[in-house]
């Protein structure tokens, strides 16, 4: 989610956000709020997306004008969010996931805030209920996609689990993301953590170091460079028919080619997903605190809700969503993703990180 996506989403790395990002606002990258009452200033990553009358549904039944400035991935954005927060770009932040939460809510980033049908939100996606100082936006798993022609031709049977990519039969197909710099990247890294416990995911990645896993800045990279079953990727002459990428990321490869194939060209090894959440919240020190509570309820409503898997291409948290017919075609979620307490995240993840970077990139 960031899938978010986000998340750290799809959508980037196929050229569409940006036609999508303006969506009715402004994204001008001005360094501080507008000041104006009537305008609310959204802070997000470069993947937000929404649809064009969605916004201005939004801009006249709430008064307010949306302005939207995007800064960069997921953690880079969430870093200057913390480091502004005395002075902060806008009124709401979106795209901190749980993989980051932590930071965002030990700096300070946000005040406290109950959207208005924060009920509706599904419960295994809530998190700072006794404060309530995010609201649940987004979900998406970060999986291993791949290359269903590589496959095939190959005669291989695609992995389906973590513990499939360390075998002989994988070595030197298999790209993933910067687990320091990378939102996707540090979900894949959790993943292994969740599955083989503090100890064994160090002893997991020697082996799949061992097994040539190619590791790159970000996902942009790895899914449209390196990836030979990505629409980009094939441009590229990408080479590893497996990458970290999304469990979303088959319906976005079908939605967006021309013409549209019957099936998608990628799969993904539902074995190696992790959970994303994405939220978004009121920062502190607003300059428009009413018209950020505003855009908060609108993120959780209905019609936002449903217009954003095809924007984002992640999914909905609130309870009756509709989610689109391509999703539940050609990328379903994932039925048992890993998932990891927030605070056993802000209790390892730095230390993790460092851990990883030691013995993966050295």
């Amino acid at each position: 989610m960031s899938i978010t996506k986000k998340a750290t989403v799809l959508a980037v790395g196929l050229g569409m956000v940006g036609g999508l990002a303006a969506c009715g606002s402004s994204s001008d990258g001005g360094s501080q709020g507008s000041g104006d009452a009537k305008t609310v200033t959204l802070v997000s990553h470069n993947s937000w997306a929404a649809s064009k009358d969605v916004i201005a549904a939004f801009e006249k039944s709430s008064g307010y004008k949306v302005r939207v400035l995007e800064d960069g991935d997921a953690g880079q954005a969430v870093n200057k969010a913390v480091l502004t927060k005395d002075n902060p770009q806008g009124d709401v932040f979106f795209g901190v996931d749980n993989t980051l939460l932590s930071r965002a809510l030990d700096n300070g980033l946000f005040q406290p805030y109950e959207a208005k049908d924060s009920d509706l939100v599904l419960p295994e996606y809530r998190a700072d209920q006794d404060k309530h100082r995010v609201t649940p936006v987004t979900t998406g798993d970060v999986c291993v996609n791949y290359d269903k022609a590589y496959f095939s031709e190959h005669k291989l049977t695609p992995p389906d689990s973590f513990d499939d990519l360390i075998k002989p039969e994988y070595k030197d197909l298999l790209v993933t993301e910067n687990a320091g710099t990378s939102s996707p990247g540090l979900g894949f890294l959790l993943g292994t953590a969740a599955e083989y416990g503090d100890d064994g995911w160090r002893d997991y990645w020697k082996k799949l170091k061992a097994n040539g896993v190619k590791v790159v800045d970000g996902w942009e990279q790895a899914y449209n460079e390196e990836f030979s079953g990505s629409s980009g990727g094939k441009k590229a002459k990408g080479d590893r028919p497996l990458v970290v990428s999304y469990a979303s990321s088959p319906p976005a490869e079908v939605i967006y080619a021309d013409p549209q194939p019957d099936t998608a060209p990628t799969g993904v090894a539902t074995g190696t997903c992790f959970q994303q959440v994405e939220y978004a919240g009121l920062l502190s020190n607003a300059e428009n605190p009413e018209g950020g509570k505003a855009l908060l309820d609108f993120l959780i409503g209905k019609q936002f809700q449903e217009d954003m898997p095809l924007n984002m291409f992640v999914y909905p948290v609130r309870k009756g969503a509709e989610i689109p017919e391509a999703f539940r075609r050609f990328g379903p979620e994932a039925e048992d993703p890993q998932t990891m307490d927030p605070a056993r995240i802000a209790g390892n993840r730095d230390q993790w990180v460092k851990s990883w970077t030691s013995l993966v990139l050295k």
